[in-house]
């Protein structure tokens, strides 16, 4: 009788299931092309409109106006430059990033950059955990013990989806995407905002990076830092340069490989730019759908309950549509498709992480299981310590921890975009696709502000969790950038020694 084994050893293409299976015509239109190659995209843009990005637009807006709709411009500009990368390093080597990193850098750093990229990945999870319990709570009244194990039944749906083939699952999240694009949409038409305004905010100005005002807590900078923050998420990278392999590409030919490259990057460019929309349609809903100052509470049950305040809305047309209770239930439903979507990646992202790394391999519903039960306890954890205390204070400490888990981000960001730089400016690797002067320059600039503003943030980040002094918690946070910047030199030093003969044996399968 055939065993059957959880783990298995993995040295494989990326993503070997489905890699390859997606065929594409050769020789047809534009858009007959464009659009078999349009849904890894759509992947890839649910990561920059996850849950945890909600709390920072909604609140940026309410905060500042428009001011800040300019740094979600830049933070997107920076995320498609740095995906279209990521995704033509995929295509031309026929290795995801976590492979490509893995070849490049010995035993003992590869395993220290699986355990970052697996932390960021379960901070992602939680937010995706507490977005989807919430809006369980919201929905149908579950207690939010109970929703959050609810969440766990998610692996069910990785089951199903693994059934039906790839191409469905990218048609179903592009369709969840719509639902959230729709919602937002609404009821910012609802507001009649003012356009003008809107228009001028996506201009850049000192403004963004002021000090002062500090509303709600936050200041034009630390609201510039959170939405960048939660905009470019590392695991965004692993996961496009996996996910742009599964279109058929002859790489005999370079005719084709061009094709690939080209249109995946279209795909891309045109799915994260309904990713910035709906960002913006976040922000602006914070700045236009409120009376300003009137959200006090901006985490999601606030922002619900705002939502069925005919005194917190801004004007006539948005009250009489609120007391149907039409805008929160359609707020509640796009907070619950979000979640979902992200489950999907997350997952995907998960896999490509571990096999990439350490060569390891579990179904999807397994590798699923196991990243939701270990984001599950520490959500468990706060809806448990809170049950006796007040509402408000049940959903301060989910937004904080939601907030918190982000940090994990900040330690992942250096150790995807710089590899994902070294690699693709590398002529010898990627051949004609290697970088141009100009996109090599505008790589660099990004990713170093990217790293920075990462790491800048962490010294406030460390003393808002409140545990310890903030002298103390201050010399931990510059204790822990010096440790970042110490793995990132061991990187960047192992990843520039390319040994291309290690390479080549490994592409050639």
């Amino acid at each position: 009788m055939k065993q059957y084994h959880l783990f298995k050893y993995a040295n494989d293409k990326s993503l070997a299931e489905i890699n390859g299976t997606v065929n594409v015509p050769k020789n047809k239109g534009f858009f007959r092309t464009l659009l078999a190659y349009t849904g890894p995209g759509a992947l890839v843009a649910v990561g920059y409109m996850d849950p945890g990005n909600w709390a920072t637009s909604i609140n940026g807006g309410q905060s500042f106006q428009f001011t800040l709709i300019s740094t979600i411009l830049i933070s997107s500009l920076m995320a498609m430059l740095l995906q279209n990368m990521s995704a033509k390093l995929g295509i031309v080597t026929e290795l995801d990033l976590a492979q490509a990193i893995r070849l490049h850098t010995d035993k003992v750093l590869s395993i220290i950059l699986w355990i970052i990229a697996e932390l960021a990945i379960m901070a992602t999870d939680i937010a995706e955990v507490i977005g989807a319990a919430i809006a369980l709570n919201l929905l149908f009244h579950i207690p939010l013990i109970l929703a959050t194990f609810i969440t766990v039944l998610d692996v069910l749906m990785l089951l199903f989806l693994s059934k039906i083939g790839f191409r469905k699952i990218e048609i179903l999240v592009s369709c969840l995407i719509l639902v959230i694009l729709l919602v937002f949409a609404y009821e910012v038409i609802l507001a009649h905002p003012d356009w003008t305004s809107i228009g001028l905010g996506f201009l850049p100005t000192s403004k963004m990076l002021a000090k002062t005002p500090v509303v709600g807590g936050i200041s034009p900078l630390s609201g510039s830092l959170g939405i960048i923050g939660a905009t470019v998420m590392p695991h965004n990278f692993y996961l496009h340069s996996g996910i742009s392999q599964i279109r058929k590409v002859d790489h005999n030919d370079p005719k084709s490989v061009r094709q690939a490259v080209r249109f995946t990057e279209w795909d891309s460019n045109i799915q994260l730019t309904i990713a910035f929309i709906i960002n913006s349609l976040l922000l602006v809903m914070g700045a236009a759908v409120f009376k300003s100052g009137a959200v006090h509470d901006s985490s999601f049950f606030g922002l619900y309950a705002a939502l069925n305040n005919t005194r917190m809305l801004s004007n006539p047309l948005l009250i009489s549509v609120a007391k149907t209770g039409i805008l929160s239930t359609l707020f509640a439903v796009a907070l619950l498709a979000s979640g979902q979507n992200s489950t999907i990646t997350g997952t995907l992202t998960g896999q490509i992480v571990m096999e990439g790394f350490i060569h390891l391999h579990m179904p999807l519903w397994a590798r699923r299981l196991m990243t939701r039960l270990v984001s599950v306890i520490p959500v468990l954890i706060c809806v448990s310590l809170t049950a006796n205390s007040s509402v408000a204070k049940q959903h301060f400490a989910l937004n904080m921890l939601m907030e918190n888990s982000q940090v994990f981000l900040a330690f992942a960001v250096p150790f995807t975009v710089i590899p994902l730089l070294i690699l693709t400016d590398s002529r010898k690797l990627m051949g004609e696709f290697a970088n141009s002067r100009i996109f090599s320059v505008l790589g660099w600039s990004s990713s170093l502000i990217l790293v920075f503003l990462n790491l800048y943030n962490l010294p406030e980040t460390f003393v808002s969790f409140d545990i310890v002094d903030p002298i103390v918690a201050t010399n931990i946070a510059y204790a822990v950038i010096a440790l970042i910047l110490v793995l990132l030199g061991w990187t960047c030093a192992e990843m520039l020694d390319l040994d291309f003969r290690r390479l080549r044996f490994a592409l050639d399968y």
